[in-house]
């Protein structure tokens, strides 16, 4: 049986990487992966005298796209003596992820991107001007207020096909501007799969002729940047809302580390407008969407749970934002 196998990796374009991948034709069906390599120097991850690099598979799932037993496979990066490549980030949070996994660590991860049609988001007029000002956009329904909705569709149908574990999907506050969760997982888990869910979007665009970006400010102005809420509990959190406050407040001890992790470009986004907080503060509450790190009503009426860290962008590494949450909550609530 010949399968089609669609290695995925993350590249080293700076500021902000972007997806890559290509076929590799299998004969047979197998559950070990080969290794593979690529040209490092015609993706910012290696020099011209030294091109190779190495392919190293570390997540598979079905090809909702092709059908099928062909799969979607996502790789890190080695360089050829099969140490991480130094843009590999996946390396890291796989030490930190081992070493506090008696915690029990969980995520769910709000994925904001928005689609674009040519230079403008969809449902900006095409040339100049903009649209009605947010208010019913937001969870909106309807052609006067919602635009991409059977890429959206068709994505949320991918993600679900390819057995990726999304919990949602919903419009957001800017026109043309949309959200999907994933999890709730553990850290490699939730991290690996957002990897993959993004490029399924990227690709299911491409039959839309639509493009997406995770520009965490799209549109200049008056107008909600895009975010990745990134929500996090350990064992004893959702046991204790003594918990939940210690690792809320554990994330204020160093914040100018988290937030310059957290994704480039997050001054264009931290405002301290547009559900915002300020990118040189840090502050947590109760049902407080202006916050850092918002604990949600419902917890804080259990008395258990979870927290939200509002800062990450929509362009945020999850492989680097997931180690730093663990490593600081979990430090601290050893």
């Amino acid at each position: 049986m010949t399968i089609k196998a669609e290695y995925i990796w993350i590249d080293g374009t700076e500021p902000s990487p972007l997806l890559r991948s290509k076929t590799k034709i299998l004969n047979h069906p197998t559950t070990d992966l080969p290794i593979w390599g690529f040209d490092g120097s015609s993706t910012n991850q290696a020099p011209g005298k030294a091109s190779d690099c190495v392919l190293k598979p570390v997540f598979s799932c079905a090809d909702p796209l092709r059908g099928g037993s062909n799969l979607l496979v996502l790789c890190e990066v080695l360089l050829t003596d099969f140490s991480p490549h130094p843009t590999n980030s996946r390396a890291s949070l796989v030490a930190v992820a081992e070493k506090f996994a008696d915690q029990e660590s969980l995520f769910g991860i709000e994925q904001e991107y928005t689609l674009f049609k040519g230079s403008r988001p969809l449902g900006f007029p095409d040339q100049t001007g903009y649209p009605g000002p947010q208010g019913p956009y937001y969870c909106g329904v309807g052609s006067d207020d919602i635009y991409g909705r059977p890429l959206v569709e068709a994505h949320l149908d991918a993600c679900l096909n390819a057995g990726l574990s999304l919990s949602g999907i919903n419009a957001e506050v800017m026109p043309g501007q949309w959200e999907f969760q994933v999890g709730p997982l553990p850290p490699l888990d939730v991290a690996d799969q957002l990897w993959v869910a993004r490029w399924l979007l990227h690709r299911v665009g491409e039959d839309f002729g639509i493009s997406v970006t995770l520009d965490p400010k799209p549109v200049r102005g008056d107008w909600n940047g895009a975010g990745c809420h990134t929500n996090f509990s350990t064992k004893a959190m959702r046991e204790s809302y003594d918990a939940v406050v210690t690792a809320a407040e554990s994330l204020g001890k160093n914040p100018a580390e988290h937030v310059a992790a957290y994704g480039h470009g997050i001054e264009e986004r931290l405002t301290g407008q547009h559900e915002t907080a300020h990118y040189t503060e840090f502050t947590y509450g109760v049902s407080d969407r202006g916050a850092s790190v918002r604990i949600p009503w419902q917890v804080a009426a259990d008395g258990k749970g979870y927290i939200e860290d509002r800062r990450p962008n929509a362009n945020m590494d999850p492989y680097l934002v997931t180690k730093l949450i663990v490593s600081t909550c979990c430090a601290a609530l050893s």
